[in-house]
């Protein structure tokens, strides 16, 4: 590593060193647990080395691997990791010999998935369903209990055979240790249920006899569920307790988890605001003596500073971050934060795909976990290359081939870069776009990119210029239905009312109920971000958690929008059924509290002076308004593709431009890169 530690004087607690006796740490960033599925995939072991180890020399504190079943029972889904022999530790070292090759730190952490299991032969404390999964536990038989404790035990062991630094128990988010210390989960009457002090007796165990079989030259983290966010979990003296008898137990560092995967509470997604979270692991602070570690919405450096120079935690934990910039923790101690490439939050790309049975990837970075498929080499034919388009996958691709050499030119017809970016930022929450931008920006600045903004280019621009690749990101334009009144003053389109082109009255419709329609109704129920307690009163979050589980009593007619929205579609199905698996729920229910009414199988009669008019289930209505913003999709602009394609041109079409349909800033971002990665 080299001597540049510009960084140090704007974040000296996130860059300070943290002695744990047997171990230095570099610096107090962690990068948190995070399944990605590489290891189902054919040659996972070595992605999963190539994905760690570009971590690692991005020079991250501490890498936790995602979670790893100590037996059979508790895997997360069939064919999911496991460690239970010694004849895995051989593969898994590869992985280990990657990270500590660039002088990085790397622990196993051992998870069971008790309840969450997604397999027939789950098992539980007792006999207690979760809402999120299809399949009963069986509840443990003592014997069971016992067993279970010597796989967590072997399973470290093997661990520390295969190269590990440590391990971390997973004791949060609502997986099987987690279901063993709440009453929501632990119904049992023997030693093992009951009284606080036998429910939190497996973890204790656990972390007692790991610690026995570890020594003392390994680190040993206890992931605690700091907040649990369900009816019938812990309160917050509960917690303290658990955490000092985990201490005594010999576990090294304090890993705090936030809410369990079946809270209906959101934890981690973009609309949360940054460390709203940071009052958990603070409280846990005052109970132990070993170091605590915050974790969830910590996205840039800043904000990390200000949790630990505030006395919140000892450490932060990063997955996402991680996944959007490997490089996160290198970029802050040489001074450069500000072209770090900040995680949006989204959940599109990483806990989307994995809750979908997919491999993570990184909506913001394509290479995410797909590294060993990138060349980061300067091209070996530097080209000449036009690009039309500065929205999200004309920039990509812009940043892309400048890093790797080609002379680039960037047509966009605006007066700024950013196209559908610009209006999406404006959306309540979604200000990370913000952070998107400012990246994509500074890397254009940093390639020599001839950026032509108010440039709306012809084929005779393209053409006259000489280039020898012509890449077409023009995006899309707003589809506007054929409904007989559409062309009234009106009846505007989304990207009117975002762009503050237009204005909207006190009564909408909204036509179209997908991502871009619930944007629209958000930005007309909230006129700015919440802040953190605003957002804690409307999830009613105790911050004291003196309640069980952190939850208050749920608040009633927490404020109606500022005007009356009907949201319509004509599909029958749920109104947001196409929006993400982690985002939709928190998006349906906030405009839900804020009275928005949603209406599914609509037909469109016509616009006139009483409103919309619709037939509803065979009935003709009205729906009375004075704004109709029509979000009824997208077509793509390929006016200038057309007159091109008979040139005699070396022509590429991206993003929107080349598919309107579900489009989305992941998939021209992705085809931006991959396109400059092949020129």
């Amino acid at each position: 590593m080299s001597k540049n530690t510009a960084g140090a004087a704007v974040y000296p607690n996130l860059l300070a060193p943290l002695d744990l006796g047997h171990m230095q740490l570099r610096n107090r960033a962690i990068m948190g647990s995070m399944h990605t599925r590489l290891e189902m995939e054919p040659d996972g072991t070595r992605k999963l080395a190539a994905f760690y180890a570009a971590r690692a020399k991005g020079e991250i504190g501490l890498i936790i691997t995602g979670g790893c079943a100590p037996n059979a029972a508790g895997l997360v889904e069939p064919d999911a990791p496991i460690l239970d022999h010694p004849s895995q530790t051989a593969e898994l070292a590869r992985v280990t010999d990657a990270v500590h090759e660039e002088g990085g730190v790397i622990c196993l952490q051992i998870l069971h998935s008790g309840r969450y299991a997604r397999q027939e032969d789950c098992v539980a404390p007792s006999a207690v369903r979760s809402p999120i999964n299809r399949f009963n536990p069986r509840e443990l038989a003592p014997e069971e209990i016992e067993r279970t404790i010597d796989d967590f035990v072997r399973c470290a062991g093997l661990a520390k055979e295969a190269g590990f630094d440590g391990v971390e128990i997973m004791g949060s988010e609502g997986y099987l240790i987690n279901q063993f210390t709440v009453t929501r989960t632990n119904r049992r009457e023997d030693d093992w249920g009951g009284s606080v002090e036998n429910r939190h007796r497996f973890p204790v165990e656990i972390v007692t006899r790991v610690r026995q079989a570890l020594g003392k030259d390994s680190i040993l983290i206890y992931r605690i569920s700091a907040l649990d966010l369900v009816e019938g979990g812990a309160t917050g003296d509960e917690i303290d307790a658990l955490a000092q008898m985990v201490e005594t137990a010999g576990a090294d560092i304090l890993n705090t988890g936030i809410g369990w995967h079946e809270a209906r509470v959101p934890t981690i997604a973009y609309m949360i605001p940054r460390a709203v979270w940071r009052f958990a692991p603070g409280r846990l602070k005052k109970a132990v003596t070993i170091p605590v570690v915050a974790s969830n919405r910590i996205n840039v450096p800043e904000i990390a500073e200000d949790v630990l120079a505030a006395g919140d935690a000892d450490l932060v934990s990063m997955a996402r971050p991680l996944l959007a910039d490997p490089d996160f923790m290198k970029k802050a101690r040489i001074g450069k934060a500000g072209s770090i490439n900040t995680c949006i939050g989204c959940n599109q790309a990483c806990l989307d795909y994995i809750f979908t049975g997919r491999t993570a990837t990184c909506l913001v970075n394509p290479r995410a976990c797909r590294e060993t498929e990138f060349d980061d080499g300067p091209s070996k034919m530097p080209r000449k290359v036009a690009i039309i388009g500065a929205g999200a996958g004309g920039l990509a691709c812009a940043a892309e081939a400048a890093a790797r050499g080609h002379r680039v030119t960037l047509f966009e017809a605006a007066d700024q870069i950013g196209g559908q970016l610009n209006l999406a930022k404006t959306v309540p929450g979604k200000a990370e776009f913000n952070e998107m931008l400012r990246y994509l920006e500074g890397r254009l600045a940093e390639g020599g990119v001839d950026i032509r903004l108010g440039a709306r280019a012809t084929p005779e621009d393209v053409l006259a210029g000489d280039f020898e690749e012509i890449i077409i990101a023009t995006g899309v334009r707003p589809r506007m239905p054929a409904i007989p009144g559409f062309d009234r003053q009106n009846v505007i389109s989304y990207a009117d009312l975002l762009s503050g082109k237009k204005t909207a009255g006190s009564r909408v419709a909204i036509i179209g109920s997908g991502g871009i329609g619930f944007d629209v109704a958000e930005y007309l129920c909230r006129s700015s971000d919440m802040s953190g307690s605003e957002f804690l009163s409307e999830w009613s979050v105790d911050p004291k958690i003196e309640q069980a589980g952190g939850l208050m009593e749920s608040s009633t007619g927490d404020g109606a929008a500022p005007c009356e929205i009907t949201m319509l579609q004509r599909k029958e199905s749920r109104p947001g059924a196409g929006l993400g698996v982690t985002t939709g729920w928190i998006l349906r229910n906030g405009l839900r509290r804020h009275g928005v009414r949603m209406l599914a199988g609509v037909t469109y009669e016509s616009i006139d002076d009483d409103g919309l008019n619709i037939t509803l289930g065979g009935d003709p209505k009205t729906i009375a308004c004075d704004t109709i913003v029509i979000c009824a999709g997208q077509d793509s602009n390929r006016d200038l593709y057309n007159e091109l394609a008979g040139k005699d041109v070396k022509l590429h079409v991206i993003g929107g431009a080349k598919k309107a349909a579900e489009l989305d800033a992941m998939r021209a971002i992705d085809e931006g890169v991959r396109l400059a990665q092949e020129l």
